[in-house]
């Protein structure tokens, strides 16, 4: 089999990460299903089915200079960019250790400044123009970053993104749009939430590419990125890259899918599991063998059982903290 992760100039660790960071998202996802569904957490937000875009995403980017304004689902990028198993888990439990916000914003709502990844917000969308923002700071402090951000096709209906698109096409701002679009925004299916036949095609009102790749194929979307980083780098502006994916799970916790799609529908998806799809390319090219693949299973399943146990036990924020980060405080 052609080795095309070589053809990109990823070197086999580099790809035997991708496959780490890949699982490590599924599994502390899975983990946040069964403690949500025991009474241990409050909600979960997803992000299985869409981790090979999210990783090769990721993986195109200078995580020493470049900045992410990551949506909801993002579990997958930003464990690129840093974040553990026991980050995530502290968030689920709403700990003072939390390092998104001690506790106080809702889960996945990611943030962190030594991992540059600018805090989200529950409203959708409002993560792209700070994005189109922290670019132009960026440019007009001469310093050489690019800022990925990213949002479900539903999102691209907001004002936000048609706003944040036309001010980066405008000033040509090293800015990334990455779009994970999962088919449905919520149970509304894409077929009545645009006419246009790809979000992708949005791009060229703005005056910057638009370019559609396949999801579920870590390595595309690596490629397709990193063009796109590249790019912005380079002075030549923003890129709206669409992700074609498949939320294999409800859009929430809260949520029952069964009322807007079919179980067939479902199943059905789960043949391109980028997961296990992933892991037959490596093993096709020689990177990946059942003795390695056991060992990062086992590997990940320890990170996350460790996580899980810290985090349970880590304690709440004190009530004395509520006020803390609302009104200003005086130095004593």
């Amino acid at each position: 089999m052609e080795n095309k992760h070589r053809a990109l100039g990823l070197s086999d660790q580099q790809v035997m990460d991708m496959y780490y960071y890949m699982m490590l998202a599924r599994r502390v996802d899975e983990r946040m299903w069964l403690l949500n569904r025991s009474g241990k957490i409050p909600f979960v937000i997803s992000c299985q089915g869409q981790e090979a875009a999210q990783v090769g995403a990721a993986f195109a980017f200078d995580r020493t200079k470049d900045f992410v304004c990551p949506y909801y689902r993002d579990m997958g990028v930003v464990a690129v960019f840093g974040m553990t198993a026991k980050d995530l888990l502290l968030s689920a439990f709403a700990k003072a250790e939390d390092p998104n916000s001690g506790g106080r914003q809702m889960p996945s709502h990611f943030g962190g400044k030594k991992y540059r990844i600018l805090t989200g917000s529950s409203p959708v969308t409002t993560q792209v123009p700070h994005a189109v923002g922290m670019a132009l700071a960026g440019r007009m402090e001469g310093k050489d970053l690019v800022v990925y951000t990213s949002f479900g096709e539903g999102s691209s209906n907001q004002g936000d993104f048609h706003e944040g698109a036309n001010f980066a096409g405008v000033h040509k701002l090293p800015v990334i749009f990455f779009c994970e679009n999962n088919k449905y925004a919520i149970s509304v299916p894409l077929s009545k939430q645009v006419a246009c036949e790809s979000i992708a095609d949005r791009a060229i009102g703005y005056g910057f590419p638009g370019v559609r790749v396949d999801g579920n194929d870590p390595l595309e979307v690596y490629r397709v990125m990193k063009e796109a980083v590249d790019r912005a780098r380079d002075g030549l502006g923003p890129t709206l890259i669409e992700a074609e994916t498949y939320r294999l799970v409800p859009h929430s916790s809260d949520d029952d899918d069964r009322s807007y799609r079919s179980r067939e529908e479902v199943e059905e998806a789960k043949k391109k599991d980028p997961i296990p799809l992933f892991a037959q390319y490596l093993k096709e090219v020689g990177v990946l063998t059942e003795k390695k693949e056991r060992e990062m299973v086992e590997k990940v399943m320890d990170e996350v059982n460790e996580a899980t146990v810290y985090a349970e036990k880590a304690p709440y924020p004190s009530p004395e903290s509520t006020l803390l980060h609302v009104y200003e405080e005086k130095q004593k």
